[in-house]
């Protein structure tokens, strides 16, 4: 057999086993977080995204959900195989192999813009009403305990309750991601209602590195990155945010 007969064989052979090399990946999310996760669908931009990077490469992406806490507990404890994020843990000692940044949380303070207010630092937020997701008092305790201590700080799940109260003037400010309150917005001009202006107020500087997929198996981790690299030189990844937060 020659050098060039055996190169076809060993190529045939290569074609017959990376099928098999393909996996379900079993992966922890959290509940309901519109745009980016709906459970009762299993889409949303962050499922797309990351189902889609790891289906370059043959693998086929199986959600779990949970509340926010226990998606580190659920890898810890074998669950899953992978996870959306580690919540702020380093899971290396548990075996996590970390991936590309996949879709970005961006949390920021968001006010009506005809109230011209300035957000720059903590004490800026004395005397002002602030609504935001459930968790945040915990998470930046340094902007919202002041608030949260003179009585002024709510906390609402319903995050689509946040754009409404805002524009009705019932508190001064909504903390959220910036995508999320565009995506309830938006939902919210399908039914003829039309919000007043917002201004936006960063308050922590963003890091993309802040929140990444974790995986088990180092090969998945690393077909997922080629798969999310495709997706981004492709456009497919700006496709499917323009989905959910695109314009009615």
């Amino acid at each position: 057999m020659n050098l060039r007969s055996t190169f076809a064989l060993l190529a045939i052979s290569w074609q017959c086993v990376t099928p098999s090399l393909a996996a379900d990946v079993t992966m922890a999310f959290g509940e309901k977080i519109p745009p980016f996760c709906f459970p009762e669908s299993n889409s949303g931009i962050e499922l797309e995204v990351l189902g889609e990077a790891l289906a370059y490469r043959g693998h086929v992406l199986k959600p779990r959900y949970y509340s926010f806490a226990r998606i580190p507990v659920a890898f810890k404890a074998h669950e899953v195989d992978a996870a959306m994020t580690d919540l702020g843990q380093d899971l290396r000692p548990d075996g996590a192999h970390y991936g590309d940044p996949a879709v970005f949380y961006d949390n920021v303070f968001i006010s009506l813009k005809d109230r011209n207010l300035v957000i720059r630092k903590p004490e800026d937020l004395k005397g002002l009403t602030v609504i935001s997701f459930a968790g945040a008092a915990r998470r930046y305790p340094e902007w919202l305990a002041a608030v949260q201590a003179d009585g002024h700080y709510y906390e609402q799940n319903d995050q689509a309750l946040q754009v409404l109260t805002l524009d009705k003037g019932r508190y001064d400010l909504v903390l959220s991601d910036r995508n999320i309150f565009k995506y309830f917005t938006l939902q919210l001009r399908q039914t003829g209602y039309k919000p007043k202006p917002t201004a936006e107020h960063a308050f922590v500087r963003f890091n993309p590195m802040d929140y990444r997929p974790v995986f088990r198996d180092r090969k998945i981790r690393d077909d997922f990155n080629a798969g999310l690299k495709h997706l981004k030189e492709t456009g497919r990844f700006q496709a499917i945010y323009q989905k959910y937060l695109g314009e009615p």
